[in-house]
């Protein structure tokens, strides 16, 4: 199966706005979120281990969530 980089980051950075973390195996993916994240300008941490990249949001924690956590699919975790 053949799976979209884009279409992973972009299910990443959804993740990312509902308050959730992210994580990416791969640069070209992680670069493909950083950049869309750039565009939404949506604060995030980003810690860089040796398999991988994990995209942390940057959000008070008493700051509630626009929306609440709904199903995550699970072909783009």
């Amino acid at each position: 199966m053949i799976i979209s980089r884009k279409r992973m980051a972009k299910a990443k950075v959804e993740k990312l706005k509902r308050g959730f973390s992210a994580y990416a195996e791969t640069k070209e993916v992680a670069d493909l979120i950083e950049k869309e994240l750039a565009q939404l300008d949506l604060p995030v941490i980003v810690e860089q281990t040796q398999i991988g990249y994990w995209f942390i949001p940057d959000v008070p924690a008493e700051q509630p969530l626009d929306n609440p956590p709904g199903p995550i699919d699970t072909h783009c975790s």
